[in-house]
């Protein structure tokens, strides 16, 4: 299914809608004020106190006596006073009104003050007041009660890397620059916002973070400016963190995108640097997400809002739905929160939604990708390896990696689900070329997403502790899921893939629509040919790394940084002007991983999330729960 056109691209979870495609409008109330709105306010207020004044105030020339009926009010029977108590009562009585009067009068002259200011002197009184509310947010979050200490991994192999191959050093030299590049464009045109449009040379946002200026592209990009010992750039962003990023907004943002994006980037710039700026920035962060797991069945929105804690689901998602590739991929990060901060409330969150999963029957084995969570119901039976259910199963597979493979019960999940997978959603061609199609109310459409090319990457990972003697069969897999996503690069005219591609009526790796022609910088394709490389050593993933590689410089590079192109097949493609932060994350970090040793973010030591942002694995260290015990929570 096609993603409306209100949702926008993410590194996981839905296909993007067609560059270009409509949006619906989005109310976001935040600290911004229309400064039409203030003045009208002003002048409401000013109206207001004119004609307050006609009718309340006395009239001083003629000394009328304006009763307050503070005789009642404050000194009761005053009848029964003697002169001089009823001269007390008109002595505090007259006090009382030139408090009023004088009170009235000073706000008669600030609304005229008000009104006699420019729009420029007006919009600097309210940066002024935000930055002043802003400032107070941050005292209270500073205030806060220190984490408890507990023994951080340092795994090691956090930067350098370097191949001894000068030729390969001279390829991963382009792809730090092609970063550098991303980056500076991204630091002089959209500094603070979320993303960048590159063509426009200014910000970008959507409703994923709630149209709030929250930085995303810096808070993904700190890890891959980190390994590639960009440091005076991380700590440009670290600085930016530090004084800007806040979460106490009123802003509606997507659980799952935060999630990924905020807490893993933010886990992983802490394990890499060891500044605990960014441990206690993605707690609060954390916090402000629990609200949404509030729901009958606990399974959580979608959506919530960081300052009210209401949560919603997508209008779009199967009548309400939450969406499986959402609430499935939060295990590895709410984990790591459990063992850094000792509250044992974010693994509780992601261990039930384990087991109310592990008790509902499947179609056919397989894992729907809509499940309401009023009724804890399937929504429509929909099955797809790419968006919408994607990660989900990447993080059965790395849950039992990030334990130090002790979490069996999570190896056992994903091993089943794999096996129905194969069963009823991997297919060849005509050609030979194997695809992964979608499962819809018992027919397979076959048709593979740009974002299901990750599954390649997922079946080599996963080799190495298959049931029975599979290790080499998904190994296999691997490669030829890997071949097919190549494949469909390669019959391109600009040797970039398309978001989505057939296996019928003649036609084989090739997008048919209009709307699945485009390509926005995702990383899929490549991180599988990493992890082939890492696990292979074969060189033609490394070729075909460099292919993309270049393919992505000559189209997409653009004077103000990268875009997206709307059509892959054209030779004169007009561009998206959108560069996400996933591309600097993701797609730019696996280049450079491609191009690197092995030692660099070694696998047995790092794992990956679904944003491309590393996790140590927790080995031999005090959890506060028993956090990887199928039996605990």
């Amino acid at each position: 299914m096609t993603a409306p056109a209100l949702l926008p691209p993410s590194g996981r979870r839905i296909p993007a809608p067609a560059p270009g495609a409509a949006s619906f409008p989005h109310h976001r109330a935040t600290l911004r004020l229309s400064e039409k709105f203030i003045l009208l306010l002003i002048l409401g207020a000013f109206i207001t106190l004119c004609f307050g004044a006609f009718f309340f105030l006395p009239d001083g020339s003629k000394h009328k006596r304006f009763d307050l009926g503070l005789e009642d009010v404050l000194i009761p029977h005053v009848d029964g006073m003697g002169r001089a108590g009823r001269q007390s009562v008109r002595r505090k009585e007259e006090s009382l009104r030139s408090r009023i009067r004088a009170d009235h009068e000073r706000a008669l002259q600030e609304a005229r003050e008000k009104l006699r200011k420019s729009r420029e002197e007006l919009r600097a009184e309210i940066q002024t007041e935000k930055n002043r509310v802003a400032q107070r947010l941050r005292g209270r979050e500073a205030a806060a009660p220190p984490l408890p200490p507990v023994p951080v991994p340092r795994p090691g192999g956090v930067d350098d890397g370097d191949p001894g191959d000068p030729r390969v050093r001279e390829k991963r030299d382009k792809i730090r620059e092609m970063m550098k590049h991303a980056w500076d464009s991204y630091r002089q045109y959209g500094w603070g916002h979320n993303e960048l449009k590159p063509l426009a040379r200014k910000g970008h946002s959507t409703n994923i973070f709630g149209e709030c200026k929250m930085g995303a592209t810096i808070v993904d990009a700190l890890d891959t400016l980190f390994m590639m010992g960009l440091h005076d750039e991380f700590r440009d962003g670290q600085a930016w963190i530090e004084q800007n990023l806040d979460f106490s907004v009123n802003a509606e943002v997507s659980v799952f995108e935060v999630n990924i994006r905020f807490i893993g980037g933010l886990l992983a710039a802490y394990y890499l640097s060891g500044q605990e700026v960014f441990k206690a920035k993605a707690v609060q962060l954390a916090e402000k997400l629990l609200p949404a797991f509030n729901t009958p069945t606990g399974i959580p929105w979608a959506m919530v809002n960081l300052k009210s804690g209401v949560g919603r689901n997508w209008g779009w998602a199967s009548a309400g739905s939450s969406i499986l590739a959402e609430f499935g991929t939060l295990h590895m990060e709410f984990v790591h929160l459990t063992y850094l901060t000792g509250n044992p409330a974010y693994y509780q969150k992601v261990m039930h939604i384990r087991k109310l999963l592990a008790k509902m029957e499947r179609p056919n084995g397989l894992y729907p990708n809509y499940l309401n969570p009023r009724t804890g119901r399937w929504g429509q039976h929909h099955t797809s390896v790419g968006g919408l259910g994607d990660s989900f199963y990447e993080y059965l597979l790395k849950a039992w990696l990030m334990s130090d493979k002790t979490d069996t019960e999570a190896r056992k999940t994903y091993d089943d689900a794999v096996e129905a997978i194969e069963r009823h959603l991997i297919r060849k061609s005509n050609s030979g070329l194997t695809f992964i199609g979608e499962w819809k109310n018992g027919h397979l459409e076959r048709k593979m997403g740009h974002l299901t090319c990750f599954a390649g990457g997922m079946f080599a990972l996963g080799a190495d502790g298959s049931p029975g003697d599979k290790a080499g069969h998904y190994l296999q897999l691997g490669a030829e899921i890997a071949h097919t996503c190549h494949e469909s690069y390669d019959r391109t005219v600009l040797k970039l893939g398309p978001e989505a591609f057939k296996f019928d009526s003649g036609l084989e790796a090739v997008a048919v629509r209009q709307n699945e022609k485009y390509y926005i910088l995702r990383p899929e394709v490549i991180e599988t040919y990493w992890y082939m490389w890492r696990f292979t050593h074969d060189p033609k993933y490394r070729q075909w790394g460099w292919e993309a590689t270049q393919a992505i410089d000559r189209y997409c590079r653009v004077s103000g940084g990268f875009s997206g192109v709307k059509d892959v097949y054209s030779s004169n493609p007009t561009y998206d002007d959108v560069q996400q932060s996933f591309f600097l994350a993701e797609t730019l970090k696996y280049l450079y991983l491609l191009f690197s040793s092995d030692d660099l973010l070694p696998l047995d030591s790092w794992v990956f999330n679904t944003e491309a942002h590393p996790l140590p694995v927790l080995k031999n260290k005090r959890v506060p729960v028993d956090v990887f015990s199928p039996c605990s929570g």
